[in-house]
């Protein structure tokens, strides 16, 4: 663990455009991945045919190390920049990654969004843009890349700079912010030096952007929150729930509560990186062990909080909801699987309560009867099991969820509200 602030990365953008490349040549160029080990991709790569794939087989490679081992931190990888320890959050995959972003798996703080030169805004640019502004992503750094495939031009770049520009400002992203860079993840360019290819811009160079961003502020401040992502049974400590901390400080002594299970006890050990540690805090990946809790007793989306101030559990809630994708319109009764932090769980959108103009946030309708692609509504919604979800406004890390159905994300949410069982 490093003694610099924190920052979770999510790396976003269409499949192809470079997202593990770019992930491979981060992790290289700050010394987190050794020389040889490069190397020793790039001879696999060139073996297969497929040279030049060396760091995109970096990451690949060690999700497959990640999966034969059952380490609690899946799927993250660090470095080390001037300022900050980054864990990056891959998003190989959309669906995985939507899943992921809204299961606090990976509460990014930032996102680099990965556009590539020679194709532009793709689909899931547009949804994993609209995703990051949903889910409370602040800043947003755009690498222009593979810039090499279209000779290093600035007509190309600014091309693809003003067409990312439009969709920022479509989903209400503050689009002043936010930085581009044209990049080539392949070759190097403007990572960590500066490029010549690119005499023509003088902006920062990835690396700097990436020092620059403001840091964020952990929320220890209130209550704790920690959604149990797994349960297991190890053999000297027994039952083993398992999470990431979203907000608050779990101790070693704490008297806690499971909640929809609605069931508690003493904190008697928290590890962290195998090893015993006396507290943790948000972001950190803890297992625990609690008196008196069995295997049973608990399950994954269960979210655990002090006995005190135990996690609220949902009869309805309100919420803001924008649909992404639907091949038809939406009305009350619909029931599709809401996927909120850990949790998945079936529920009911009981009434249509407003109709919202997604470009001014104003009222454009009460009570529609309808809503489909494109529309944000605020509806009231009834869990079929019990739901563990805090108002937005409260606490914004369990405030948000994704709604799938049909093997797709089809909208995203935040609770405005919720009517406690």
């Amino acid at each position: 663990m490093s003694d610099k602030p924190h920052q979770n990365l999510a790396i976003i953008g269409h499949v192809d455009h470079g997202k593990s490349t770019l992930v491979g040549r981060l992790l290289y160029e700050t010394g987190s991945v050794p020389e040889h080990v490069i190397e020793q991709h790039r001879e696999e790569a060139e073996e297969k045919g497929k040279g030049g794939f060396e760091f995109a087989y970096v990451m690949d490679n060690l999700a497959e190390e990640r999966e034969r081992g059952v380490t609690i931190d899946i799927a993250h990888q660090e470095f080390d920049t001037d300022t900050y320890y980054f864990t990056i959050v891959d998003c190989p995959g959309h669906r995985d990654f939507v899943k992921n972003m809204i299961t606090g798996a990976s509460q990014a703080d930032n996102a680099v969004l990965v556009v590539a030169a020679d194709d532009g805004v793709a689909p899931q640019t547009r949804e994993h843009v609209f995703l990051a502004r949903t889910l409370g992503i602040n800043e947003l750094i755009i690498g222009v890349n593979k810039m090499d495939l279209v000779d290093y031009s600035e007509d190309e770049y600014e091309a693809v700079k003003s067409e990312v520009q439009d969709l920022l400002n479509q989903v209400r992203f503050n689009a002043d912010d936010a930085k581009y860079i044209p990049i080539s993840a392949f070759e190097g360019d403007n990572i960590a030096d500066e490029s010549e290819n690119t005499d023509w811009y003088d902006g920062e160079i990835l690396l700097e952007a990436l020092n620059n961003l403001p840091e964020s502020e952990p929320p220890t401040d209130a209550p704790l929150r920690l959604p149990i992502q797994d349960v297991y049974t190890i053999s000297g400590i027994g039952t083993v729930p398992v999470g990431r901390i979203e907000t608050g400080v779990l101790n070693t002594g704490d008297n806690v509560s499971f909640q929809p299970s609605d069931v508690g006890g003493e904190v008697k050990t928290v590890e962290m990186h195998h090893e015993e540690v006396p507290k943790a805090e948000p972001g950190d990946n803890v297992g625990f062990n609690v008196r008196g809790i069995g295997k049973d007793d608990i399950r994954r989306g269960d979210v655990c909080g002090p006995a005190d101030d135990p996690p609220t559990v949902a009869e309805t809630f309100q919420a803001q909801v924008v649909v992404m994708q639907h091949p038809s319109v939406i009305t009350a009764g619909y029931t599709p699987v809401f996927h909120a932090h850990t949790a998945q769980v079936a529920c009911t959108i009981e009434s249509i309560d407003q109709k919202i103009d997604p470009s001014s946030g104003e009222v454009a309708e009460e009570n529609p009867d309808f809503i489909k692609s494109g529309d944000a509504a605020v509806v009231t919604v009834r869990p079929q099991k019990p739901l563990s979800i805090e108002p937005s406004g409260e606490i914004p890390e369990l405030g948000s969820f994704a709604i799938r159905d049909m093997g797709q994300t089809i909208a995203a949410g935040k609770v405005l509200d919720v009517n406690e069982r």
